[in-house]
């Protein structure tokens, strides 16, 4: 008996599951129950005659079976989304899912405002926006859209810069008049430095341009954390040093709640959107895109 051909619902289903690593959570983002996830996956195990994925009570992992059909099945979804939108009669206005990741302090911040204010304008589009803080792969995770702060390392895909921002030195008015203002980079080591671990910060060690090019210092203190609010909060209440972001901290420096320190110093963080090669012509990340860039563009004048 000869295989069938599966449905496409089934294909999305599936990478649903191989997302989310599980059917339950896959169930949860369609909106769908559980019973329906295991059976449209047994359907489409039965219509293929493979096994796709090892099952577990707490999570799934693709067979070699499954990871075959589960990058044709990305390849064959994203097709027909581009299909849809060339012969669409609603020309290029966004419509149907956007998904895009951001980290959670600038998420929170910047981008989920901006969203709200997209979705008002397009009300067919529907955003996804999960706050991730921690390395992502679009393509294997699903999604179009990432708006990143700092480097792009991934030559694979399309990385624009949206808006310009940069990392600075920062401390408490307090902090300083009791631990003293550093005059060379080098005596941050011998100050508290809160010290942050996020996508592409070398934990503990900064390294910054200045006068003389790029330098990097190794820095420590007792607090440290993965969260960037945290840091900027600790920073205010005078224990020690942080490098953060003007997107961040550019409102408590012009408030007077926090000093630039060293301000000869800076490391580029550029907001950075990054999506598939493949979504170069969507109209969906197209048009979130330029919201983002114009909006950003208007909104921020604490970061400079």
């Amino acid at each position: 008996m000869k295989p069938g051909k599966p449905l496409l619902d089934d294909l999305n289903l599936f990478c649903a599951v191989v997302r989310r690593q599980g059917f339950a959570a896959a169930a949860l983002e369609l909106g769908v129950s559980n019973a329906l996830v295991s059976k449209r996956i047994a359907i489409l195990e039965a219509t293929l005659q493979v096994r796709l994925l090892h099952r577990t009570t707490r999570r799934v992992s693709l067979t070699e079976h499954g990871g075959v059909v589960h990058q044709w099945a990305q390849r064959i979804l994203e097709d027909v989304s581009q299909l849809e939108e060339a012969v669409s009669a609603k020309g290029s206005a966004p419509h149907g899912v956007l998904r895009l990741c951001t980290s959670s302090g600038f998420g929170r911040n910047w981008i989920a405002p901006a969203m709200s204010l997209l979705a008002r304008q397009y009300p067919e589009l529907v955003i996804q926006l999960e706050l991730l803080d921690r390395p992502v792969d679009l393509i294997a995770e699903g999604f179009h859209l990432d708006i990143r702060i700092g480097q792009v390392q991934e030559t694979h895909l399309i990385a624009r810069s949206i808006a310009a921002n940069a990392r600075v030195l920062c401390a408490s008015p307090a902090y300083l008049e009791s631990h003293g203002m550093p005059q060379r980079l080098e005596e941050l080591a011998g100050h508290k430095c809160i010290a942050i671990r996020e996508r592409d910060q070398d934990f503990g060690r900064w390294k910054l341009d200045g006068p003389d090019g790029p330098e990097t210092v190794k820095v420590g203190g007792p607090l440290s954390t993965n969260n960037g609010e945290l840091v900027h909060q600790w920073a205010i209440d005078g224990h020690g040093i942080i490098l953060r972001s003007m997107w961040d901290v550019g409102q408590s420096i012009a408030d007077g709640r926090l000093v630039r320190v060293l301000p000869q110093y800076s490391q580029e963080a550029n907001v950075w959107a990054i999506y598939p090669t493949r979504l170069n012509l969507s109209a969906n990340v197209r048009v979130c895109v330029q919201f983002l860039e114009e909006w950003l563009a208007r909104s921020h004048e604490s970061w400079t």
